[in-house]
C-alpha cells in the first residue's frame, strides 16, 4: 500500500512539474495577440507559483511588462513589473539584479504614496541582504513592518513578517519567530492564499525542527505538500524536499535525508533553481559525511563549492553593498532637500519681521561661519584621508613580506610531508620478494602519481595564501581529498573522519593553512612511524572555539623521553602563530593523540 502511494506521489508530481511550464509556455505564445494594457495585465497576474516554474520563461515575460509600462507611461506598473523581474532574479540567485529592481520599485513607490507596496518592498530587500548584512536586513524589514502597521488593511503584510519569522529564526530566537510565522499565516488563511499558507507551514516547521518537535514539522511539511501538489507548483514541491531532508537530517536518518534532497537536487538541475541546487549540495555532503561516504561527500562538496563560488563572490557582494550606500545617500539627499526648503520658508518669514539690513548682516555671517566650518571639516578629512592611505600602504608592504616568508616554509613543509610518504612507501618494496613483479609495478605507479600530485599541492598553497578567507566547507574538501589520496599509498590502515560543525565558519587565509599543514603532518607521522592500523579525525566546535583532534592506535611513545622532531615542533609553532593551543597524548602500545584547539568567529546564517 506504502508504495502505490509513493508511485502515485511520484506521479503527481511529475505531471505538476510538467503543467507548471506548460502554463508559462502557452502564455508567452497567445499573450501577443492581446492589446499591450491587456499583455501588461496578464503579465503582472501571474501567480507566484507559476512564475518560479520556468524561470528563464518568466525573466523574458518581466522585461517584456517593463518595456510595455515604459511605453504606456504607466509609472505604477512600471514598481509592479520591476517587482515580478526582482522576484525572478531571487529565484535565480542573481543577488545584485534582484536589489537593483527592488531599489527601483521602493523609489516609485515611495514616490507615489503607494505605503503598503513600499513596506512589501522594503521587506524583500531586507530579506534579499540577509547573509551579507544581516544589521542591515532587520532594519529594512522593520521599516517594511512599521509602514504596515501604519494602516487600517494589513493584509498584504504577510510575506514581510514570514520573512521577519525567518530573520528570528535565525537568531535563535524561536519564540518569535513562531509568533511572526503564525501572524503571517494567519493573515494568508484570511485571504484562502493557496500560494502563501504552503510557505507559512514550512516555515513552521523549520522552527519545530530546530526545537525537535519533529512530528509536529512533518505535518506542516506535509499540509504543505498537500497544497503544493494540487496547484502544480513546481518550486514548491522542489522546495519541499529540501524540507523533509532537512528534517531526517536533524532526527539523524540520514539515508532518509539522503533521498529527499536528492529529489529536491535532481528537480532543482532541471528547473534552473540555482539557491535549491546549492543547499541541496551542502546538506548532501554533511549526509553523507555523517554515514562515513567520504567519496560522495567529496563530489557533492565539490558542487557545492562551484555553485558557491559562482554566486557569492567579492565582486557581487562589494556591489550589493554600494547599491545600499547609492540607495541610503539618495535618501538622505532628499530629506536635505526637504530641510533646506523648509530653512528657506523660514527665513522668508523672519525677513517679512526684521529688517532687511540687519536680515542681510545675518546671513552674510552665517554664510561665512558655515563656509570656513565646511573649509576646515574639507581640511581636516583631506589629511585624515592621506595618514590612512600611508598607514594602507605601509601595512599592505609588510603583509605582502609576511606572505612571502609563510608561502616560503609552507612549500618546504608540504614537499617534505610529500615526500615522507613517497619514502615510506619506497621502504615497503623492500619486503616485497623478487617474483612480485607486478605488485612492485603497481606500487611504482601510486607513487608516481603521488609524485604528481605534490605539484598540485604546492598550487594548492599559493592558491590559499592569495585569498582573504577560507570558508569551513572549503577547508573540509581539502581534508577529505588528502584523506583520500593518503588510501592510495597505505596499506591496511582504515581511515575515519568525524565532523559535528554546523555553524558557518570562515578562516583567514593563514589560519586555514596552518590548521590543514597540522592535520598533514600528523597523519604522516601516524603513517611513518606508529604502525598504526587506525588513523582517526575528529572536527567540532565549543562555542567559539574549533577543535580537531588526530588520533593512531599506533604503538605510541614516551613524551618525556623522546625529543621533538622538526615536524612537531614545526606543528606549535604554526598553531603558536595563529593564537591556538595544542596536545600531544601518547602511551607505549596506545598510540596517539594530537589535539589542536583555535579561536574562530561564528557568522548568523
Amino acid at each position: 500500500m506504502k508504495f502505490k502511494l509513493l508511485c502515485i506521489f511520484i506521479l503527481i508530481s511529475k505531471l505538476t512539474i510538467s503543467q507548471n511550464s506548460f502554463y508559462i509556455d502557452s502564455l508567452e505564445i497567445t499573450i501577443n495577440t492581446l492589446p499591450k494594457e491587456e499583455q501588461l495585465q496578464t503579465i503582472l497576474e501571474i501567480p507566484h507559483d507559476k512564475l518560479i516554474g520556468n524561470i528563464s520563461k518568466s525573466e523574458i515575460l518581466a522585461k517584456k511588462a517593463i518595456n510595455i509600462a515604459k511605453e504606456l507611461n504607466g509609472i505604477s506598473a512600471l514598481a509592479d513589473a520591476y517587482i515580478k523581474l526582482s522576484l525572478v532574479y531571487a529565484y535565480k540567485d542573481k543577488r545584485e539584479k534582484k536589489i537593483i529592481y527592488n531599489l527601483k520599485a521602493i523609489h516609485i513607490y515611495e514616490k507615489i504614496g503607494n505605503v503598503a507596496k513600499a513596506g512589501y518592498s522594503y521587506g524583500e530587500l531586507g530579506f534579499s541582504i540577509k547573509h551579507e548584512d544581516f544589521k542591515g536586513a532587520l532594519y529594512y524589514m522593520r521599516k517594511g513592518i512599521k509602514l504596515f502597521e501604519g494602516l487600517e488593511d494589513i493584509n498584504k503584510a504577510d510575506a514581510t513578517y514570514d520573512n521577519y519569522g525567518t530573520l528570528q529564526e535565525m537568531l535563535k530566537n524561536y519564540d518569535s519567530a513562531i509568533y511572526y510565522h503564525s501572524k503571517s499565516l494567519q493573515l494568508k488563511k484570511q485571504r484562502n492564499d493557496s500560494i502563501g499558507i504552503p510557505y507559512g507551514y514550512v516555515h513552521l516547521a523549520s522552527v519545530n525542527i530546530n526545537l525537535n518537535n519533529f512530528n509536529i514539522a512533518k505535518k506542516y511539511i506535509d499540509s504543505s505538500q498537500v497544497i503544493r501538489l494540487l496547484r502544480k507548483d513546481t518550486y514548491g514541491i522542489t522546495d519541499n524536499y529540501a524540507y523533509y531532508g532537512d528534517l531526517y537530517f536533524a532526527k539523524k536518518e540520514y539515508k532518509k535525508a539522503i533521498e529527499n534532497f536528492k529529489k529536491g537536487y535532481s528537480l532543482s538541475i532541471k528547473n534552473n533553481f540555482i539557491s535549491l541546487q546549492k543547499y541541496c549540495a551542502n546538506y548532501l555532503t554533511k549526509s553523507y559525511l555523517a554515514i562515513n561516504d567520504y567519496k560522495s561527500a567529496f563530489n557533492y562538496n565539490t558542487v557545492y563549492q562551484i555553485l558557491k563560488d559562482s554566486t557569492i563572490n567579492a565582486k557581487t557582494n562589494s556591489r550589493v553593498a554600494e547599491l545600499q550606500i547609492e540607495f541610503e545617500t539618495q535618501k538622505k539627499e532628499k530629506e536635505i532637500a526637504q530641510q533646506k526648503e523648509l530653512i528657506l520658508k523660514n527665513e522668508l518669514e523672519i525677513k517679512k519681521k526684521n529688517l532687511f539690513s540687519l536680515m542681510l548682516v545675518s546671513i552674510i555671517l552665517l554664510l561665512g561661519v558655515v563656509s570656513f566650518g565646511l573649509f576646515k571639516r574639507q581640511q581636516h578629512k583631506r589629511k585624515e584621508f592621506q595618514n590612512r592611505l600611508a598607514l594602507k600602504e605601509a601595512q599592505t608592504h609588510n603583509r605582502l613580506q609576511d606572505q612571502r616568508l609563510r608561502i616560503s616554509r609552507d612549500l618546504h613543509d608540504n614537499i617534505g610531508s610529500q615526500l615522507t610518504f613517497i619514502i615510506s612507501s619506497i621502504d615497503n618494496l623492500k619486503f616485497i620478494t623478487k617474483n612480485s613483479d607486478e605488485i612492485i609495478k603497481n606500487k611504482l605507479s601510486e607513487i608516481n602519481q603521488f609524485a604528481k600530485n605534490t605539484i598540485s599541492q604546492l598550487r594548492d598553497t599559493i592558491w590559499a595564501m592569495n585569498k582573504n578567507e577560507i570558508s569551513f566547507e572549503d577547508f573540509q574538501g581539502r581534508v577529505l581529498a588528502f584523506v583520500e589520496k593518503a588510501k592510495t599509498v597505505t596499506r591496511g590502515i582504515k581511515f575515519n573522519i568525524n565532523s559535528t560543525v554546523n555553524s558557518r565558519i570562515f578562516f583567514s587565509s593563514i589560519k586555514g593553512i596552518n590548521i590543514f599543514r597540522v592535520i598533514q603532518e600528523a597523519i604522516n607521522n601516524a603513517v611513518k612511524y606508529a604502525d598504526a592500523s587506525e588513523i582517526t579525525i575528529n572536527i567540532k566546535e565549543n562555542k567559539s572555539t574549533l577543535i580537531v583532534e588526530i588520533k593512531d592506535n599506533g604503538k605510541g611513545f614516551n613524551i618525556n623521553t623522546i625529543k621533538l622532531g622538526n615536524g612537531l615542533e614545526n606543528m606549535q609553532h604554526r598553531i603558536e602563530e595563529i593564537n591556538g593551543k595544542i596536545t600531544i597524548h601518547s602511551e607505549i602500545s596506545k598510540g596517539t593523540t594530537i589535539q589542536v584547539k583555535v579561536p574562530i568567529i561564528k557568522i548568523n546564517e
